[in-house]
């Protein structure tokens, strides 16, 4: 349990650096022991899981990140920012519904998340021009 709590916060030092590769590698090896051992708190979980699918973000790899995001969010429904990101990834790839209810998710676990207030409202204002154009 100690080396895993090591490894979590060696991968979130290397996050913060920009040393994805490395961090990407401690943060896998970190969810792995965690699923492996069932020991890990879900709030750790979901922080490794949400960040590696930052990872893959910047990667342009947006399946494999909606994947990270959606199991961050298994580990811990009450974490409202891989909501937020698999709902930016959502209104990138034109998904309007997914991406509304991500951020309308984030707002309810956050009613103060002011960049998921402002997604949600490009995101309906899309959507309306879209219906008034007749797509």
């Amino acid at each position: 349990m100690e080396q895993d709590t090591q490894t979590l916060e060696h991968a979130h030092v290397e996050f913060k650096k920009r040393n994805f590769k490395q961090a990407e590698d401690l943060y896998t090896k970190f969810i792995s022991s965690c699923l492996q051992t069932r020991k890990c708190e879900a709030s750790a979980l979901a922080s490794a899981l949400n960040n590696r699918g930052q990872i893959k973000y910047f990667r342009v790899d947006f399946n494999e990140a909606i994947e990270d995001y959606t199991s961050a969010i298994n580990a811990n429904s009450q974490f409202e920012l891989p909501f937020y990101n698999r709902g930016l990834i959502h209104y990138r790839l034109g998904f309007s519904q997914k991406a509304e209810h991500d951020f309308k998710r984030v707002l309810e676990l956050n009613a103060n998340f002011e960049d998921a207030k402002t997604s949600l409202k490009q995101t309906l204002l899309d959507r309306q021009h879209k219906i008034d154009r007749g797509y």
